[in-house]
């Protein structure tokens, strides 16, 4: 079954944000996570760069405008209690700002932590 997508469906917090999760489209590989709000998610469909909302900032952050490390959004895909994003990206470049392909550069064995990449050269 196929509908029109209207972002102001989807369950957002009190402070009007969702959890987009980024994936690397081809492998699989969890990115990173970062917050969108309504426009943010209509921004991203209709360009189809990928648009985060910065709460630090209180501003849209199109990834990789600065940095060159660009998201082409592949597929948006909705979970089931709709309040959560997955997002299919093309990344090109490091996903994280510590220069690392994924966010998730470190593993928890027990009370181990340990680095699993290093920031690429």
């Amino acid at each position: 079954m196929a509908q029109k997508f209207d972002p102001a469906s989807l369950v957002y917090d009190s402070k009007g944000l969702i959890p987009a999760i980024a994936q690397e489209a081809e492998t699989g590989e969890v990115l990173m996570m970062a917050w969108m709000n309504a426009a943010a998610v209509a921004r991203t469909l209709a360009s189809g760069r990928v648009t985060y909302w910065s709460r630090s900032r209180c501003a849209f952050w199109e990834k990789g405008l600065t940095s060159g490390h660009r998201q082409t959004l592949v597929q948006m895909r909705v979970d089931c209690d709709r309040d959560c994003l997955l997002l299919q990206v093309k990344q090109i470049g490091p996903a994280c700002h510590t220069n690392r392909k994924s966010c998730f550069y470190s593993g928890v064995d027990g009370d181990i932590e340990v680095e699993l990449s290093q920031p690429i050269a």
